[in-house]
């Protein structure tokens, strides 16, 4: 089947297109597709991922035409952004 892994940092996307047998997971889609050598920042310990922006777990059983992404940290809780924001107002 075929399936995508995404990773995006604020200067760089990456979309990687690979081939997988039916039952893999987005585990193994991760690791099969070489991304985090690639980008050694992504820790699958920390860093969240999804499929097509829904929050799934590593043992999650792609299906065709899936897209794993891989999601880096918040750098500041979005609540808390809008209320600094709001505060300047």
């Amino acid at each position: 089947m075929r399936i995508e892994v995404a990773f995006a940092k604020p200067e760089q996307q990456v979309i990687l297109m690979l081939d997988l047998a039916e039952g893999s997971t987005a585990k193994m889609a991760i690791l099969q597709s070489g991304i985090v050598q690639r980008f050694p920042e992504i820790d699958l310990e920390k860093n969240k991922i999804g499929i097509f922006s829904k929050l799934c777990k590593l043992d999650h059983v792609l299906k065709q035409g899936d897209r794993v992404e891989i999601y880096r940290p918040l750098r500041a809780d979005p609540k808390d952004a809008r209320r600094t924001r709001a505060a300047k107002h």
